[in-house]
């Protein structure tokens, strides 16, 4: 797919550029491409085509040398990305590795990567959800951070917009907290989780406990079976890409979409330096690419520009995008630029027994959990700590139940290690941390990588409010695991980086007031009209829902305005 249309295109000249790949970028893309615009996408790493270049998605374990399991030497070069649940022998070929791209880190950071069409959309956890009204307004209302310049109600049909091209599953639960979608037919709960979610909502009237909602394809609509893709087959073996394009990814989705309109230019291996911005014009013109195998510099032209390297990536591009006008990066004006870094905190999970039926099972491996929409400081501050939490929580009976530590061998070991063990849950929880300047990236002085690029320099960490918000997890968790009538309840705080959570928001976050924020309503830069970001950067606060809706959702939103705002000479 790559370089399509390249040769009918003079001058390196497009009406759009979009810089990154992934699950915001393919939208920019899609929807730019749809609206009649010649767009050049541009992605640092590797062409990633569609069923062709997922290597591991039909093996077996035991086609793995190493039954997937990493070696030893992988995992010592590795440090941080090892740290992801999904790094393995099967994913490793989708994941960034330490010492090839390395970044300075002021504090524990865990920058976990995916460098190749289609980035993070090929290994995100697919889990999505709205936000609602009081995520939009909880910033100005509780007085951290700065207001959204958009509401809910800005939003929603962008939402609607995203959700039936992407494929969404979903109950309509009714709920203010979360609100309710396009959606394909739910995954269904299993019967201890039916049973802990009538226990819970019995005790706790605040409490509001789902199936999650999840980006697979359980019932295929016209619009997917368009795109190629088809029902999602309970594999949960994502991460190394779909062939049955059963869940949402940019290869599967956006790109071959966009690819369909004849308007696409892809162009991998190109690491994005910096965007030029002309003096005279007063708008960015292009953007400058280092070639990832030759090292060769080409720039490319446009008339508008989207940002969408992914949160800290487009944070390093701006901040890089130097020249008279903007000294500290492009449209930094009022040194806003990559602060105010947010994430979302994952410390906190418990584990527990359960005497759920012994002659109950469940069928395949459903990619969702079931949830629980944040109870916390909803309505009004009611706590020593801001904001809240999201819960999630999933009740299994895990083989290799019934092995003793005697040694076994023969008819017996083997009837012991088939059947199903007891039942366990485990809940975990998804806390929104509070955007602060002291939470920054910067450039490196003194470091750059092999194309020359400054390293990306982190600081970002933990503060009192996270540990406040952990704890209360904790201990409400504890308490509803208790009355749901589990036993054996253990808490743990993973102690973990940030970064581990891939989650992370902020940088070039949106808001009204240019002295504050570096992006307007439109998701356009203040001082650069005709350069928006749609990825995590722009986010003001992180909510406590998963992310990736939201970046599709603003992205759709922004798109539509900078093709009408083209056509009208605004841009």
């Amino acid at each position: 797919m790559a370089n399509v249309n390249f040769n009918k295109l003079s001058d390196n000249t497009f009406d759009a550029i979009v810089i990154g790949s992934g699950i915001s970028g393919g939208w920019a893309a899609k929807e730019l491409c749809e609206h009649g615009l010649k767009t050049l996408v541009l992605e640092r790493g590797k062409d990633v085509v569609h069923l062709k270049d997922y290597p591991t998605a039909t093996k077996n374990p035991w086609d793995f040398p190493h039954r997937g399991r990493l070696p030893l030497e992988v995992k010592k070069e590795n440090p941080v990305v090892d740290r992801c649940y999904a790094f393995s022998e099967a994913t490793e070929h989708f994941f960034v590795k330490d010492k090839e791209h390395p970044y300075v880190q002021d504090k524990p950071f865990d920058w976990i990567r995916g460098y190749q069409v289609g980035g993070k959309s090929l290994l995100w956890a697919r889990q999505t959800q709205r936000w609602s009204k009081f995520d939009f307004e909880g910033p100005a209302r509780d007085g951290f951070a700065v207001d959204w310049p958009i509401r809910y109600d800005d939003l929603a049909p962008w939402y609607s917009h995203v959700e039936r091209f992407a494929g969404i599953s979903g109950n309509h639960d009714g709920l203010e907290t979360l609100p309710d979608g396009e959606f394909l037919p739910a995954w269904t709960m299993n019967v201890v989780e039916k049973e802990i979610q009538k226990r819970i909502m019995a005790n706790y009237k605040d409490r509001n406990v789902i199936i999650g909602r999840c980006a697979h394809l359980t019932q295929p609509k016209e619009i997917h079976l368009q795109q190629g893709r088809g029902q999602c087959q309970a594999r949960s073996l994502c991460e190394r890409g779909c062939p049955f394009g059963g869940y949402f990814s940019s290869n599967s989705s956006t790109i071959p979409w966009a690819a369909k309109t004849g308007n696409l230019t892809l162009r991998p291996d190109s690491v994005v330096h910096s965007i030029i911005y002309d003096e005279h014009k007063q708008k960015a013109i292009g953007v400058r690419v280092v070639d990832a195998h030759t090292g060769k510099a080409v720039e490319y032209f446009a008339r508008i520009i989207f940002v969408n390297g992914a949160t800290l990536n487009s944070n390093l591009i701006l901040l890089n995008s130097t020249s008279n006008r903007f000294a500290n990066g492009l449209g930094n004006d009022h040194d806003q630029l990559g602060k105010y870094i947010a994430f979302h905190n994952y410390r906190g999970s418990l584990t527990a027994g359960f005497d759920g039926p012994m002659d109950s099972y469940y069928y395949g491996r459903r990619p969702t959990a079931v949830m629980m929409p944040n109870f916390r400081n909803v309505h009004r501050q009611e706590t020593d700590f801001l904001r809240g939490y999201m819960v999630f929580y999933t009740a299994t009976r895990a083989g290799w139940g019934h092995q003793t530590d005697d040694a076994q061998i023969g008819a017996d070991f083997k009837q012991n290690i088939s059947e199903a063990g007891p039942w366990g849950i485990y809940m975990m929880m998804q806390g929104e941390t509070i955007p602060k300047a002291s939470n920054f990236v910067q450039l490196s002085k003194t470091l750059k990588d092999k194309w020359g690029v400054p390293q990306l320099q982190i600081s970002v960490d933990y503060d009192d409010n996270d540990i406040k918000s952990l704890k209360d997890f904790l201990q409400q968790g504890a308490e509803m695991l208790d009355k749901a009538g589990c036993k054996n309840i253990a808490t743990n705080d993973s102690k973990q980086a940030p970064g581990l959570d891939i989650h992370e928001v902020g940088g070039v976050r949106m808001g009204h007031d240019p002295k504050t924020s570096m992006l307007n309503k439109w998701n356009q830069l203040h001082a650069c009209k005709n350069v928006f970001v749609t990825d995590g950067a722009c986010m003001t606060s992180t909510g406590t829902q998963n992310p990736s809706l939201t970046f599709m959702a603003l992205t759709a939103r922004a798109t539509d305005y900078a093709v009408k705002a083209l056509k009208k000479g605004e841009v």
